[in-house]
């Protein structure tokens, strides 16, 4: 028979519509009535840290997890994580899946995570799992750009420099991940979707994600491209003047481009070409695909283009694709 214990203290998730719960209210529970037999905890218990680049979508990440019932934490104390992972696999808690966020924000902290995550892998009943979200530099400077938020690591300084600094600093623990998230090319309701998905089980393997990318010239390469095509060969929408107030994706523009026999054999041959190199990209695990397609000023020619050869190929299985204009605003 166990000894008679002495009254705990319950962990309950305190309830919060935020991204992140701050803290959990305790309550008393007595065991004077009778005896208890302690159960050994599942070996299943679900325990997520989730870390990764500043703007790569923790937070996003975080309601995702809220809403699939996981008790989250945001920027708890890295040597409290074992701590407070014995509390969620108490026999008297009510958590049954908890998560916490890492980031940045620990300081010289981070530099012993990696010890205190080995910890956690140790601690038997437990299953954690650690997450790491990342994204190119140009996706993180342009998220940053259209929030006008300074980057943690550099509110005197641009944010591509914060950006390179915390890449750096979160290196040694990007090698311990167990899953590595690439946000680049996702939204926020993509994110949300992925993640869900994965706790759910239903999250698809080795699908690979293309995004139809139209630019400008004039504004420079994208950062992020893997292919490029030029379609400044076409004729120019812009030297029509009831056209030029248009963009790729209205009808008129279309019909303009589609009179010229250029513009349909152009389409066929790299419709051809990506049939081909898709699913051999698919087949390599690549997990996304960055087609780029520009014209003068990314307003006309390389819209139209971007969106016909999306329409061309969403037939292709185990792929999902995306369209993009980067600057059909600016022309």
């Amino acid at each position: 028979m166990s000894p008679r214990r002495t009254p705990k203290k319950k962990l309950r998730p305190k309830a919060s519509p935020t991204a992140a719960v701050r803290a959990a209210r305790p309550a008393r529970v007595s065991t004077r009535s009778a005896d208890r037999v302690e159960t050994a905890p599942s070996p299943t218990h679900r325990f997520i840290v989730l870390t990764g680049l500043s703007g790569a979508g923790k937070s996003q990440a975080m309601r995702a997890l809220e809403d699939l019932a996981y008790f989250c934490v945001d920027n708890l104390p890295i040597t409290l994580l074992p701590t407070f992972a014995e509390l969620t696999m108490r026999p008297d808690t009510e958590i049954e899946k908890a998560a916490v966020v890492i980031d940045v924000r620990e300081g010289t902290l981070l530099e012993k995570f990696p010890r205190v995550f080995e910890t956690l892998r140790s601690m038997p009943g437990l299953k954690p799992t650690l997450i790491f979200l990342e994204a190119s530099e140009a996706a993180l400077v342009r998220r940053y750009s259209e929030t006008r938020r300074p980057h943690p690591l550099a509110r005197h300084r641009s944010a591509l420099e914060g950006v390179r600094e915390e890449r750096a600093r979160l290196a040694p623990i990007r090698r311990l991940a167990d899953e590595i998230v690439d946000t680049s090319d996702m939204n926020v309701h993509e994110l949300r979707e992925a993640f869900m998905a994965r706790s759910l089980g239903t999250a698809r393997t080795g699908a690979l994600a293309v995004t139809f990318l139209s630019f400008g010239f004039k504004y420079g390469l994208p950062l992020d491209a893997d292919l490029v095509f030029d379609v400044r060969f076409l004729p120019n929408p812009h030297f029509v003047a009831r056209l030029r107030p248009r963009t790729g994706r209205d009808r008129p523009v279309v019909q303009f481009l589609d009179r010229f026999e250029d513009t349909g054999l152009f389409l066929a041959k790299v419709t051809d070409l990506l049939q081909f190199l898709i699913p051999r990209y698919a087949r390599e695990g690549k997990s996304y695909l960055t087609v780029a397609i520009g014209c003068t000023g990314g307003r006309h020619r390389s819209v139209a283009v971007a969106e016909a050869l999306a329409k061309a190929l969403r037939g292709l299985a185990g792929v999902r694709f995306r369209v993009r204009h980067r600057d059909v605003a600016n022309a």
